[in-house]
């Protein structure tokens, strides 16, 4: 995208394209994984906090961390080598504004039967399934909440996980918003516009979002905010 911003060429090459589908179903699964993964560790932290150290060992945290990575670049390069099996036309438009996989895969001029299913598959195993674990931990973590009886202890027990929790609910809303609304309108050009929301906006909120709990940047965004007063 900044490229194209730069060179004011919307032009892309074959190998690119691939290139490009690659590395972002890669970095997609990435975060959904690891966000599994952040909320199966505040779990761990709110409804076991006295075993914390003994179930999340170094070990333990390398091991999913590990996990998460080479189940993300299999499966980008699951997607990657179903598109190269794809016959296309020449000089296509991609009704994006990067070459997303459902995008590419409805202009081929090949059966894409297959690329569909395992699309729709690999979406319920590996996109519905880290939502479903993430949902499970977060209704145990609300019940140990709920059993806290001071409510200085309910509200450090929240703050421990408000930031992955905002973290995960924009990205979910964000992206199944793209999604529902592409399957109920034929807009592409409102789909796109959308999907800017979850691969661009979204991760550049993370940082601030996950710095919010850092006290020093708390103390600065309050000076700051006293000297513009």
């Amino acid at each position: 995208m900044l490229l194209n911003i730069q060179t004011q060429s919307k032009a892309i090459t074959y190998a690119g394209c691939i290139t490009q589908i690659h590395f972002f179903v890669l970095l997609i699964e990435l975060d959904i994984l690891l966000l599994t993964v952040m909320a199966y560790d505040r779990y761990v932290a709110i409804c076991h906090p006295l075993h914390y150290m003994v179930i999340m060992k170094p070990h333990l945290c390398g091991l999913l961390i590990l996990v998460s990575w080479v189940l993300s670049v299999l499966y980008a390069l699951l997607q990657s080598l179903m598109v190269l099996r794809l016959s296309f036309c020449m000089d296509l438009e991609i009704p994006h504004f990067f070459c997303e996989l459902n995008q590419v895969v409805q202009l081929a001029c090949s059966d894409t039967f297959l690329n569909e299913v395992v699309i729709y598959v690999a979406a319920i195993l590996l996109d519905g399934g880290p939502l479903t674990g993430i949902l499970y931990t977060y209704s145990k973590i609300v019940s140990s909440i709920r059993a806290i009886s001071s409510a200085q202890g309910r509200y450090k027990a929240f703050s421990t996980c408000s930031s992955h929790l905002s973290v995960v609910s924009l990205f979910y809303c964000t992206s199944l918003g793209v999604y529902l609304s592409s399957a109920v309108t034929q807009n592409s050009r409102s789909t796109s516009t959308a999907s800017v929301m979850y691969t661009v906006v979204a991760p550049m909120l993370n940082p601030f979002i996950y710095s919010l709990r850092n006290q020093a940047l708390k103390s600065a965004l309050r000076r700051l905010f006293e000297r513009e007063r």
